[in-house]
């Protein structure tokens, strides 16, 4: 018995050791095969338009390719839920968003917390949205609309998205902070709710601008104000919103979470890429272009950016009284 245990010991050594320097050999070889970016969205949305973007650039300069997988459903919860269980090996990727920081203060009941269970990788965009109208509702300005409102309330059909979507939410703080009676159209995403503004069955809509530029530009609906606290680079005639009403300000963002426990050696090399990314010139146009700005973060800076954004619009989301359809 004594020589057996003798003999363990330094057998199971030599297993840890082996382990870690698989682990190490793991992590220093990725990636090694290719890598898969979920979006919990369909494509050709804000989310999936930026996520293509940063594979295409990260395929490229880490020389595996990084490949866009759209998984729909539920405010983006099943594919965060798929990668909350996914092997923490770098090969399973989430885009997340400000949905997902939305999400924990919509939904009473997730199988996960996504502060507690996901690890921030890297941020890459942070933008708005446009506060646009019907080409046949009669106001051209923001101060114009708020006296408008206010002179009819309950008269004005807002569209949005959906109760934890960028309009909804943008609408809603905007409602609060401007005092006017607008009445809240909900419906399954932005895309529909086009041709009704456009047709100026409802009135007005938060859009992001990423997806509300093509309208604009092409005289389809006027654009009143945006909701970031600058002006926009891609529609710089129009004014933020917060200069006429003060404290609204409504941005979302865009990066690359991993499961929690996600080797840190992979974790650093994602950030340093994109942030590489972020660097380029050309990349920085092409945001640009898309009314987004370049948002470059650590990963410790990219968990604390995530929660205070939770935290914030937690106090919207109860004070509205919203709640996640499910």
């Amino acid at each position: 018995m004594r020589l057996a245990r003798r003999l363990f010991t330094p057998i199971a050594a030599l297993v840890a050791v082996v382990a870690t320097a698989a682990s190490d050999a793991s992590a220093f070889d990725y990636p090694s095969r290719p890598v898969q970016l979920i979006v919990g969205y369909a494509a050709g949305g804000p989310l999936d338009t930026g996520a293509r973007l940063i594979a295409q650039e990260l395929s490229k300069r880490l020389g595996q390719s990084f490949i866009v997988a759209n998984h729909p459903g539920a405010s983006g919860i099943i594919a965060t839920e798929e990668v909350v269980r996914a092997r923490p090996d770098g090969y399973t990727l989430l885009a997340c968003s400000s949905a997902n920081a939305w999400n924990a203060s919509l939904y009473d009941h997730l199988s996960f917390d996504f502060i507690r269970d996901i690890a921030p990788v890297a941020s890459y965009e942070i933008g708005g949205a446009v506060m646009e109208v019907s080409n046949s509702f009669p106001v051209k300005s923001i101060p114009e609309f708020i006296t408008y409102a206010k002179a009819n309330p309950g008269k004005i059909n807002l569209a949005s998205a959906g109760p934890g979507s960028a309009p909804g939410l943008y609408g809603e703080l905007f409602k609060v902070l401007a005092d006017v009676d607008l009445i809240t159209v909900n419906y399954r995403g932005a895309a529909p709710a086009l041709p009704d503004l456009i047709a100026g069955r409802v009135q007005v809509m938060f859009e992001p601008v990423i997806t509300a530029i093509g309208s604009i530009q092409a005289g389809k609906l006027r654009g009143l104000g945006v909701t970031t606290a600058h002006p926009i680079e891609a529609l710089p005639d129009l004014p933020p919103i917060g200069e006429f009403v003060p404290g609204f300000e409504g941005t979302g963002f865009q990066g690359i979470c991993a499961p929690k426990d996600t080797p840190t050696e992979i974790v650093s090399l994602l950030n340093k890429g994109v942030n590489a990314v972020l660097a380029d010139p050309t990349i920085k146009t092409r945001l640009g272009d898309l009314g987004v700005d370049p948002f470059a973060t650590s990963p410790a800076e990219f968990g604390k950016f995530i929660v205070g954004f939770t935290e914030k619009w937690a106090k919207v989301i109860r004070a509205a009284g919203l709640k996640g359809v499910p």
